[in-house]
């Protein structure tokens, strides 16, 4: 007993791989050996090997089975060596699970997966952001970069968590930052001075931006006199965080229903939302393509960030005119054809 609790502790210590060539080894060897001791019974090498397998698992369907006291004695030896060896093959792949779901969860592990979303910097703006997009795009795969030790969404599977500093290169690598679709940098509600929350973010733009510039990066901003240091860096879009707001809040009370319209287009989950659609090389002015659209149940909202088209609806459109469009989900896709 103490000999065999001597060579199981050691075999435990053993890599996964070493393990793997020693089971290997010896279910090639068994099979061998099998075969050598009684060629009448197996009649082939691979009867033999399909034998060793079926009694190294206990299922023993008994097609196959020892008939001299040799092979009996054998077989006595795989039912003690072999499923043992079977057993720690299967300790160490639940071990190997195990082992991968904590570092998932204390954000150790790297993501490899291409076209994600990386968000930055976790808070209920986090958490509500990771709904948005999931309502929007259901199969899209979420990176959250935070400095805490634990997943805050363990239970998602399209949300990976990493921990460590998001404007650490070693950190973004983690997350194939270079892979990535957009990341989004919020403030870090840790810090009490909105100062230094800018600055955090500003660093955290400026890593983006040296490691992978074609990723479009979106950023919130505490203060507005920071907007400058943020457009130097080259931030593909950044939102006043108390801005925002401040304005729905005054809408709110001044035009009643405002806020209600404005909420709509601001979430998926709601009503109508805002779409780009492409621009058919059959309209020639905006009004012909503000016409073409509301016969398709949508209507023509900007010229990326121009909403005053509608009373230019003689001009031509221009080559680089990005068009959006408010519409329900399913006259959007007829509309870009997807």
């Amino acid at each position: 007993m103490h000999f065999l609790l001597r060579v199981s502790t050691r075999m435990m210590r053993l890599s996964k791989k070493t393990i793997g060539l020693i089971i290997l080894c010896f279910i090639l060897v068994s099979a061998t050996i099998a075969f050598l001791l009684e060629p009448d019974t197996f009649q082939t090498w691979f009867n033999a090997f399909y034998w060793v397998m079926t009694t190294m698992a206990t299922v023993g369907y008994g097609d196959y089975f020892a008939k001299t006291v040799v092979g009996k004695v054998f077989t006595m030896f795989l039912y003690v060596f072999g499923i043992g060896l079977l057993s720690l093959v299967i300790g160490k792949v639940i071990d190997s699970i195990a082992e991968i779901q904590r570092r998932r969860g204390a954000g150790t592990l790297s993501f490899r997966g291409k076209e994600h979303v990386i968000l930055m910097n976790w808070n209920k703006k986090t958490q509500a952001a990771v709904d948005e997009i999931l309502c929007y795009s259901p199969k899209c795969h979420i990176v959250v970069i935070d400095e805490s030790n634990r997943h805050p969404l363990e239970h998602m599977e399209q949300v990976h968590f990493i921990s460590g500093d998001p404007s650490s290169d070693d950190i973004l690598s983690k997350a194939n930052i270079e892979g990535a679709k957009a990341a989004i940098v919020f403030g870090d509600a840790r810090i009490d001075e909105a100062a230094l929350i800018d600055g955090k973010s500003l660093l955290i733009a400026s890593s983006i931006e040296r490691i992978a510039p074609h990723v479009h990066t979106t950023v919130e901003i505490m203060q507005e006199k920071n907007i400058q240091n943020f457009r130097h860096v080259h931030v593909n879009e950044f939102v006043l965080s108390h801005d925002a707001i401040s304005r729905l809040a005054v809408r709110a009370a001044l035009q009643e229903g405002n806020s209600e319209v404005i909420s709509q287009l601001l979430s998926r989950q709601h009503g109508d939302d805002i779409y780009e659609v492409p621009v058919d090389k059959s309209w020639k002015t905006y009004g012909e393509a503000f016409h073409a659209l509301l016969n398709q149940g949508a209507t023509l909202l900007a010229d990326r960030s121009d909403l005053s088209i509608n009373r230019k609806l003689n001009e031509a459109i221009p080559k680089e005119a990005r068009l959006y469009i408010v519409a329900d989900e399913s006259t959007y896709r007829r509309i870009a054809g997807k």
